[in-house]
């Protein structure tokens, strides 16, 4: 049984991830700074080792005897940052004998900078994978109907019958949600025929804005309207909703969220449109429909 060591394990896309690899027969390792505080929705058993990315002698620990890598890393605004902490993994993985490591990037990716330094760091993490000499692949995940069951997306939903989004009418999204993209990446993993690859990946639908609410509409009995945001008015009532300021720094996650939006709105065609068919019959994936992800949840209660 191949040992993996999971970054990001207790986090909204750690748990599924975690949970698809035990369902397919690994044995895990979640990396946290706090162990002593691990504590998620895992359904089975799970060795919890500390390490902190910054300090690359606790990841040589963790990466001790594990046969694989997997992980999801927080979004940094300092490239640099980025960089080091990718330099960090891959040469603790290198030298304690890691053979293959997968890296879910959270967001698209461009094929070039493109001047965000959030999206330009998952380049440099994507580059010290490819640079280690280790087997990887990069899932590129581009957007997660997950974040409509976040605090700063549901509850429009259910107070006003409103999906809220930053993304422009016009804007053509392939939503993911994270039990499928925690899928590709046990694929990934899995398949020793992927040793070098990076894999845009999407759900089964390119969707509008109306059409997402469309799709509300039908799950749940009732009109749901769409209502397109400005992305600097999703960053300020975003921070306010944390910091009960609507005032924010450039350089955080509600910048760095206006940010991405701003560049997806202006592109044509749009960067999250994936056709996702060839991938599914490649992996054996069978997709997970919008509508049915919403019937999987409560949206009568914030």
């Amino acid at each position: 049984m191949e040992k993996v060591l999971v970054y990001g394990a207790s986090g909204d896309q750690g748990v599924p991830l975690v949970n698809a690899l035990i369902k397919n027969g690994y044995k895990i390792r979640a990396v946290s700074r706090y162990p002593e505080n691990y504590n998620s929705e895992i359904e089975g058993d799970v060795e919890s080792v500390k390490a902190d990315l910054f300090d690359i002698d606790t990841l040589k620990t963790a990466s001790q005897d594990v046969d694989c890598i997997a992980m999801n890393l927080p979004f940094v605004f300092d490239r640099d940052i980025a960089k080091q902490w990718g330099e960090n993994i891959t040469n603790a993985g290198k030298e304690m004998g890691v053979k293959k490591i997968v890296f879910n990037t959270s967001c698209y990716v461009a094929p070039a900078d493109n001047g965000l330094a959030a999206h330009d760091g998952r380049r440099e993490i994507e580059k010290s994978m490819a640079q280690s000499g280790m087997d990887y692949a990069v899932i590129r995940s581009v957007v997660f109907m997950d974040n409509l069951s976040r605090f700063w997306a549901k509850p429009s939903i259910v107070k006003s019958d409103t999906f809220a989004y930053p993304c422009s009418e016009t804007l053509k999204i392939s939503w993911i949600c994270l039990e499928d993209v925690a899928a590709f990446m046990v694929a990934a993993l899995s398949d020793k025929d992927v040793r070098a690859d990076k894999i845009t990946v999407g759900g089964p639908e390119i969707l509008l804005g109306h059409e997402v609410a469309e799709r509300f509409s039908k799950a749940l009995g009732r009109k749901i309207a769409f209502q397109s945001l400005e992305p600097n008015t999703f960053a300020r009532q975003m921070s306010k909703l944390v910091t009960g300021s609507e005032e924010y720094e450039k350089p955080s996650i509600y910048g760095g969220m206006a940010a991405f939006y701003r560049w997806y709105n202006e592109q044509d065609p749009s960067p999250l449109a994936i056709e996702m068919n060839d991938l599914y019959k490649k992996f054996s994936i069978t997709p997970t429909y919008f509508e049915d992800w919403i019937k999987k949840h409560d949206w009568d209660n914030i």
